[in-house]
């Protein structure tokens, strides 16, 4: 996982949804240098909540861990220079 305590999680296939296993969590959009500001979204009570940058729908799956994506690669980490 990346070096921060919320997952953070990114779109650079442009998929229309991606579940996630953590219903709190930080969206970027892309990849540096493509990202929007990395925003915090708490689905609360919901199991979908749609980021107000990107339009990616981030959907619950109990079944993954945090760090899991469906499709896999969408978790953010930084990479060193």
């Amino acid at each position: 996982m990346a070096s921060h305590g919320i997952p953070h999680f990114q779109n650079d296939g442009g998929h229309a949804v991606i579940e996630i296993g953590v219903k709190e969590f930080m969206c970027t959009g892309a990849s540096i240098p493509f990202d929007h500001p990395h925003i915090f979204i708490d689905m609360g009570d919901d199991n979908e909540k749609v980021c107000s940058y990107c339009s990616t729908l981030y959907r619950y799956n109990p079944a993954l861990k945090a760090e899991e994506t469906v499709p896999s690669g969408c978790l953010f980490s930084v990479k060193a220079a």
